[in-house]
C-alpha cells in the first residue's frame, strides 16, 4: 500500500523530465534479489515500492528474479503462464532438467512479473557448484554456512536462467541484469565468467564487513582507511561472504550504493569507488485536502491511547492528552540501530521532566523483533480489564439514557437520585475493584526467551525505568512486528507511526534509513544521525532540518556522552512544544515528501541502467562524460514564520500554549509556495547526488556486432566526483541545530 500524504505540497515542478533518446523495445531488464516476494529487510521495501515506476518505464520487458518460498507465494504471487515466448521456453527447458522455476505476477502496486527459483529442488547440485565456484574464482564456501550455501544455489540458478534465456531468444536483445546485495552476487560473477551478453549492475545497500565491524563496538568511521579487511573478515568468520561481495563489486559494469556515506565505506572496504549513488525512495500518494493527514494522526493516536489505558490500568495517573509518544523500530541491532543511546537519553529526559515538574508524560515504544514464546499474561489482562470497564460504562450509560428519555417524555426533569440504582453502583464498584493492581505495568509485552541477557531489558533494569508513578518517561518494549490482527495492539505499522509524535532513530550504522523516511512521508518528525544515508541526504537538501521536523544527531564528530546529551536536548525541546507548534511542524515535515518520491529518485536507477548498457555494448550505446556546470545545490530554506521551537518562541513553557500562541507568524500556504519556488531541477540533483560528473546519452546507428564483456570487468566511469574526499569530510556537524536547541 502506498504511503499517503496531503496536498500541502504540489508536485516538484522544478524537477524536469529527462529527455533520453533511448529505445527500450529491444531491451530486457531483470532485477535479481533475495527479497523479491520475500520480506526480510529494507531491500524488500526498495524493490516493492520501486516496482510501479519500473513497470511504467519497461512494461512487459521487466522481470524480477527471486527465491521460491511456498508460504510467500500463497499470499503474494499469482502464478500465470509467461507471456514472453523466450521466457516460457527458458522455464520449460530448465524444468525439464530437474529445476523448479515458477512464473507469476507479484500482487503489489504495478503488478510486476516475477520468476521464482526453487533452490531446494536443486540442492543436489550444491557440491558440484561450490567446486565450480572454487575452480573459477577461488572462493570456498564452508558446509555449515546455510545462508552462503543458499546464495550459491540462487546465484547458479540465476546465471543458468540468464544463459538459457539468451540461447532461447530469436533476436539478441540488450539485457540488463541488476543484482542487489551479496546474496545475489554469485549470479553476477558467473555472468561475467561465462561472458554472457548481459549489462550488469550491482547495488550494495550495506557492506557485510561494515555491519559486522559496527556491531563490534569499534570506532568504525574514523578508522575506515586503516582496517585490514581480509583479517577483519576472517576474524569474524565471514571471509567467504566478503569474497563473494567483493568479487561481485569488481565484476559488475556499474557499481552503485544507496548513500554517500555508504559509498565512502564501500570504497575502503570493497576497494572500489561506486559509480554513483542511487538513493532509496517511497511511493507517495496525495490526499485531496491538506488536513486529512492530521486527521489520520488524531485517529491513530486515539487507538494507541486505548492500548495505553489497558497497559497501565491501575497506574493511569497521568494525563493522556498531555502525553507524547516516541518510538524506535527496526532490526534488533542494539548498538547499530541506536537503541542503547536512545535508552540513555530517555533516562536523562526522565530526570529533566521530573526536576522541572513537567506535566508532560512520554511513552517510548521499542518495536524490535526478538525471540519470544508468547504474550505476557499481565499485558493481555490489561486489555481485558480495559474492555470490561468500557462494557460496564456502556451498560450504565444505556440504562441512564433510557431513564432520562422516559422522564423527558412525560415533561418532567429527571430526579438524579433515582437515575442510578444500587445495582448500577455495584457494577461500577466491581469494575473499579477489578482495576486494582499490586505490580507495576510491565515493560515488555511478551515473555522473552533470553530475558536475563536481553540488552534492552538489562539497560532498563540498570536505569530503573520500571514505569513507576514517579517516572515521567514510560517504556514499552514490543518484541514483535506490528499487525492489525494482534490481540494486543491491533495496528499496522503505518497506522502506528501516524499515531506517534516522534520517531527516534539514532543509528550508528544505517546506510540509508527507511524508518525516518517513512515518518517524513507521513508527516511525523523524526530523529536521525549524520551517520545515516537519510540524515546526510536531508542535511544536504534542507538549510534548517530541525525546523522541518528532521533532527540530525551528530554521532560522527562527537563522543557517545555528547551525542546522548544532544539527543536528550532534542527530546526535551520536543516535549516543550505546544500542540499548535507540533501541528505546524508536522505540516512542514510532510512538505518534504516529494524529496523522497520514487517519481524523482527512480531516475538514478534509469541513469545506472543507461551507463551499464554503454559499458556492456559500446558499439550500440555511447557514454560521453562531461564536467558539470557550477550550480549551487538547492536547500529548503529556513521557514520565514516563527519556528516550532520553544527556545525561539516567546514562551519557554507550554503553559501559555492554548491561549497565547494563536498569533504566531505562520502561513502554511505561503511557506508551501516558497518551498515550491525553491526546488532545483533534477539535473542539479543528479550533479550533487551522483559520484559521477554526469553524461550525455545517445544510441549509435551502427549494426549489431560481437561484444567482449571481459574487458569491462572492473571498468568505472571515466570521471567521478564526490562531495566527500575522505570519511572525515562526509558530513559536517550540525552546529546551527545545536546552538538553537541549547
Amino acid at each position: 500500500m502506498p504511503l499517503a500524504r496531503s496536498l500541502s505540497v504540489t508536485s516538484l515542478t522544478g524537477l524536469e523530465d529527462w529527455d533520453d533518446d533511448f529505445d527500450q523495445e529491444d531491451a530486457i531488464l531483470f532485477e535479481i534479489a533475495w527479497e523479491v516476494a520475500n520480506k526480510v529487510g529494507g531491500i524488500y521495501t526498495v524493490i516493492q515500492t520501486k516496482a510501479r515506476l519500473t513497470v511504467e518505464e519497461w512494461g512487459e520487458n521487466y522481470f524480477l528474479i527471486g527465491p521460491y518460498f511456498e508460504h510467500n507465494v500463497r499470499t503474494q504471487v499469482e502464478l500465470i503462464e509467461p507471456p514472453n515466448p523466450a521466457v516460457r521456453r527458458t522455464i520449460e527447458s530448465m524444468n525439464s532438467k530437474g529445476c523448479k522455476v515458477y512464473f507469476g505476477r507479484w500482487l503489489i502496486e504495478g503488478g510486476p512479473y516475477v520468476i521464482l527459483l526453487d533452490i531446494g529442488a536443486t540442492a543436489w547440485s550444491l557440491d558440484q557448484w561450490k567446486t565450480e565456484l572454487w575452480d573459477s574464482c577461488s572462493i570456498g564456501i564452508p558446509w555449515y554456512d546455510r545462508e552462503a550455501n543458499d546464495a550459491v544455489l540462487f546465484g547458479f540458478l540465476t546465471a543458468w536462467f540468464l544463459g538459457e534465456f539468451v540461447a532461447q531468444c530469436e533476436e539478441n536483445p540488450y539485457i540488463v541484469a541488476h543484482f542487489h546485495e551479496w546474496l545475489a552476487g554469485v549470479g553476477l560473477i558467473l555472468c561475467r565468467i561465462r561472458k554472457l551478453p548481459v549489462a550488469t549492475i550491482f547495488t550494495t545497500h550495506a557492506t557485510l564487513l561494515g555491519r559486522y565491524l559496527c556491531a563490534g563496538n569499534v570506532d568504525f568511521y574514523n578508522n575506515l582507511q586503516h582496517f585490514n579487511v581480509d583479517r577483519e573478515a576472517g576474524d569474524r568468520q565471514i571471509y567467504h561472504r566478503y569474497c563473494m561481495e567483493r568479487a561481485a563489486v569488481h565484476c559488475t559494469h556499474v557499481f552503485t550504493t544507496v548513500s554517500q556515506i555508504t559509498a565512502v565505506e564501500a570504497e575502503h572496504l570493497l576497494k572500489r569507488k561506486p559509480d554513483f549513488v542511487t538513493p532509496n525512495g517511497l511511493n507517495v500518494k496525495k490526499f485531496s485536502a491538506m488536513h486529512e493527514f492530521q486527521n489520520l494522526h488524531a485517529q491513530s493516536k486515539a487507538r494507541i491511547q486505548e492500548f495505553i489505558r489497558g497497559h497501565f490500568y491501575g497506574h493511569l495517573d497521568f494525563n493522556l492528552d498531555r502525553s507524547i509518544f516516541f518510538f524506535i523500530a527496526g532490526r534488533y541491532e542494539f548498538s547499530n540501530k541506536g537503541a542503547d543511546i536512545f535508552l540513555e537519553a530517555l533516562s536523562r529526559l526522565n530526570y529533566l521532566l521530573r526536576v522541572n515538574q513537567s506535566e508532560t508524560t512520554v511513552v517510548a515504544f521499542f518495536i524490535m523483533p526478538a525471540r519470544t514464546n508468547n504474550f505476557n499474561v499481565e499485558t493481555l489482562k490489561g486489555q481485558a480489564v480495559r474492555k470490561q470497564l468500557w462494557d460496564t460504562a456502556n451498560a450504565v450509560k444505556e440504562k441512564f439514557g433510557k431513564k432520562l428519555y422516559e422522564s423527558l417524555l412525560v415533561g418532567q426533569l429527571p430526579d438524579l437520585n433515582k437515575m442510578m440504582d444500587k445495582e448500577d453502583f455495584t457494577m461500577m464498584k466491581r469494575a473499579i475493584f477489578g482495576t486494582q493492581r499490586h505490580s507495576l505495568p510491565p515493560v515488555c509485552t511478551h515473555n522473552m526467551l533470553d530475558d536475563s541477557t536481553d540488552p534492552i531489558l538489562n539497560s532498563i533494569r540498570r536505569m530503573g525505568l520500571f514505569n513507576s508513578s514517579s517516572d515521567r518517561v514510560k517504556v514499552i518494549f514490543h518484541p514483535e512486528f506490528l499487525s492489525s490482527t494482534s490481540p494486543l495492539l491491533p495496528m499496522d505499522y503505518e497506522e502506528f507511526v501516524r499515531g506517534c509524535h516522534l520517531g527516534v532513530f539514532p543509528s550508528y550504522y544505517e546506510p540509508w534509513g527507511y524508518t525516518p523516511a517513512e515518518c517524513t512521508v507521513m508527516g511525523i518528525p523524526s530523529v536521525s544521525t549524520n551517520l545515516s544515508g537519510f540524515g546526510c541526504f536531508m542535511e544536504e537538501h534542507i538549510a534548517d532540518p530541525s525546523a522541518y521536523g528532521i533532527y540530525i544527531l551528530d554521532r560522527r564528530f562527537r563522543g557517545v556522552d555528547e551525542s546522548c546529551n544532544q539527543l536528550t536536548s532534542f527530546l526535551y525541546s520536543f516535549c516543550q512544544q505546544t500542540r499548535r507548534q507540533r501541528i505546524i511542524q508536522r505540516n512542514r515535515t510532510e512538505r518534504l515528501s516529494d524529496l523522497l518520491d520514487w517519481k524523482y529518485l527512480g531516475r538514478y536507477y534509469m541513469y545506472a541502467r543507461h551507463m551499464a548498457l554503454a559499458k556492456a555494448f559500446p558499439d550500440k550505446f555511447t557514454y560521453e562524460p562531461h564536467e558539470p556546470s557550477t550550480v549551487q545545490g538547492f536547500k529548503y530554506p529556513r521557514p520565514a514564520s516563527v519556528p516550532p521551537s520553544p527556545s525561539l518562541s516567546r514562551h519557554s513553557s507550554p503553559h501559555h500554549s492554548e491561549t497565547e500562541e494563536d498569533d504566531e507568524r505562520y502561513d502554511e500556504d505561503l511557506e508551501a509556495e516558497k518551498d515550491r519556488q525553491n526546488i532545483k531541477p533534477v539535473a542539479m540533483i543528479t550533479m550533487n547526488m551522483s559520484l559521477n560528473s554526469g553524461s550525455d546519452w545517445r544510441r549509435c546507428n551502427s549494426k549489431k556486432g560481437s561484444v567482449d564483456l571481459g574487458s569491462n570487468a572492473t571498468s568505472t566511469a571515466s570521471s567521478m566526483t564526490s562531495s566527500a574526499s575522505s570519511p572525515t569530510e562526509l558530513c559536517s556537524p550540525s552546529s546551527s541545530i545545536i546552538d538553537e536547541r541549547n
